[in-house]
């Protein structure tokens, strides 16, 4: 009987919430309310829990105090669209509960998690919407205390407390009338009780590879050399720099005495006064690298094998100085970050003077960290922020805590278009109010919309869907369908025309030949002879175009 969960155990229920959610993620995915091909919930949320294994599984601890901060941390680092926003919140709620647990928690103790994950969460979003993920953890919370007293074994208890969240997700489509007209229950409700099914799973002994739990260290991304890039070191701070001094040297005339174990030796004793070691070699020569305060140390261990050759120590903290000294000269008062996915939009948006711009979008939301890591490389005090998407939005909102010597203004756009025209309202010769005002009022300004293809069967705003047909549709619902991308495009076109539009602007993305794009927009100009209509190359995955009206 599993009356109380210990530091090891809740670390188990982490990783198996996390396998669990990867394990299913294409489903969670497939339960898009819009029936088109850029479902990203249960990725967003699959990768924003590998965020938290990855920084809990790095935690030599095993004190609840600090293995909870491991995972409020990497959840709130590698959250990612709203669904991995509210995700990292219930998490952050559940574990400022458990870290005060000294050797183990009771049931009684983990409703009280629940409570504190749901208030949280609920906190995170400025306008909480019922029907959704918040719904689920809520209607459980609100269970959990009875539960825990009816319950003290935590197998009876997560059996329990799963039964009222499935409840409470098959009403989801009652609460949310888009829901309901998709068929679908809240996808968002739909991942946490997957990740709820992996606690229950890691506390009721089934056997799991952990090591086949998925982590962001293994989609190709390198950390940067500490003075690789200069355009990384603004971000480094003096007291960033743990060790010093740089230290290389090689070992040479190795003594008659020595073997290919003290070689080991010496890399552990380096490995105990610095970091960034490098230790190779053999009888004939060894190669040592450390960085680490206490150089001469690092030349007495290496002395004990043989002679030293070629010693290199450099002072990065005086590196760092001189860097930090030039940026700060160079600093300036605004700069601008945007989101988007598409080499053709990327490209527009630095014409634009985008200082950098991220890869993302519908279908790769960035994180909270990956929107605050790109803010850290722009050399400027004030650094707005372009999600172009709605499901950005709020990630970006959450990068605000994550940077220290920025500041983050999140310019609400959400869509490509409008990150275009908030980009061109820019005025760096006016005030961060100023421009803050001005960029907002822009969007206001634009009409936008996408074509894309149904991916399934359904009836939504009034169009019988089924697969493959090519549908318009805005931020919020379905304005056109037809059998071929022109024909839909021009039905958009007329659905998001008002008098007041003099200007059609199409970006035709991956899969779109030029000529194509090209002689829609004649059409388009052939039907709207009062507007200027124009065409750029965007490469957008998913979307065949996106469509802007001003």
């Amino acid at each position: 009987m599993a009356k109380t969960v210990n530091s090891t155990e809740f670390r188990k229920m982490v990783a198996f919430g996390a396998r669990n959610l990867e394990i299913n993620r294409a489903e969670i995915d497939a339960r898009n309310v819009f029936p088109v091909p850029d479902g990203d919930t249960g990725t967003n949320m699959s990768l924003t829990l590998q965020s938290a294994v990855k920084e809990m599984n790095a935690c030599s601890s095993n004190r609840f105090q600090e293995i909870c901060d491991t995972v409020s941390k990497g959840a709130l680092k590698g959250a990612r669209g709203n669904s991995g926003v509210i995700s990292s919140q219930i998490f952050r709620g559940i574990c400022s509960v458990v870290r005060e647990t000294k050797d183990a928690f009771d049931t009684k103790t983990f409703a009280k998690a629940m409570e504190a994950g749901a208030k949280i969460a609920y906190g995170a979003v400025s306008i909480p919407k019922e029907g959704t993920i918040l719904t689920v953890i809520r209607l459980m919370a609100e269970s959990a205390p009875k539960l825990a007293s009816k319950h003290k074994d935590f197998i009876p208890f997560l059996t329990a407390l799963i039964e009222v969240g499935d409840e409470a997700l098959a009403k989801t489509p009652e609460l949310m009338p888009v829901l309901k007209k998709a068929g679908v229950v809240d996808s968002g409700g739909m991942g946490l009780m997957t990740i709820m099914r992996g606690f229950l799973s890691a506390l009721s002994g089934e056997d799991a590879d952990l090591a086949d739990i998925p982590s962001e260290a293994s989609d190709g991304k390198k950390d940067d050399d500490v003075f690789g890039d200069n355009s990384d070191i603004i971000n480094l701070d003096l007291g960033d720099i743990e060790f010093a001094y740089c230290t290389e040297f090689f070992v040479i005339n190795l003594k008659q005495m020595t073997t290919l174990a003290d070689i080991d030796r010496l890399k552990e004793k380096l490995m105990n006064i610095g970091d960034s070691v490098i230790c190779i070699g053999d009888l004939e020569l060894i190669k040592v690298h450390v960085h680490t305060n206490t150089p001469g140390i690092a030349l007495t261990y290496a002395l004990e094998l043989g002679e030293l050759d070629r010693i290199k120590i450099e002072n990065m903290l005086e590196e760092n100085r001189a860097l930090k000294a030039k940026l700060e000269s160079e600093k300036k008062d605004m700069g601008m970050l945007s989101i988007c996915a598409g080499k053709g939009l990327e490209e527009i948006f630095k014409d634009l003077m985008c200082d950098r711009v991220i890869e993302g979008g519908q279908t790769m939301n960035p994180s909270a960290q990956d929107i605050a890591d790109a803010v850290q490389k722009i050399n400027a005090a004030n650094v707005f922020v372009f999600p172009n998407n709605s499901n950005v939005i709020l990630a970006a909102e959450q990068a605000k805590g994550l940077v220290t010597n920025r500041t983050i203004h999140v310019i609400p756009t959400k869509n490509v278009p409008q990150g275009f025209a908030a980009a061109l309202a820019f005025n760096p010769e006016a005030s961060v109010p100023e421009n803050k005002t001005n960029m907002t009022h822009a969007i206001d300004n634009v009409a936008s919309g996408q074509v894309t293809y149904a991916v399934r069967e359904t009836t939504m705003n009034g169009f019988k869907l089924k697969e493959g047909d090519i549908i318009g549709l805005d931020n919020k619902r379905i304005l056109a369908k037809s059998d071929n991308v022109v024909d839909t495009t021009m039905k958009l076109v007329k659905s998001l025309k008002n008098d007041e539009h003099g200007l059609i602007t199409l970006y035709y993305g991956e899969g779109v030949k030029e000529e194509e794009a090209e002689e829609l927009a004649g059409k388009l100009a052939e039907q709207y002879p009062d507007c200027d209509v124009d065409f750029h190359f965007g490469g957008q995955p998913v979307y065949y175009y996106m469509v802007s009206l001003e």
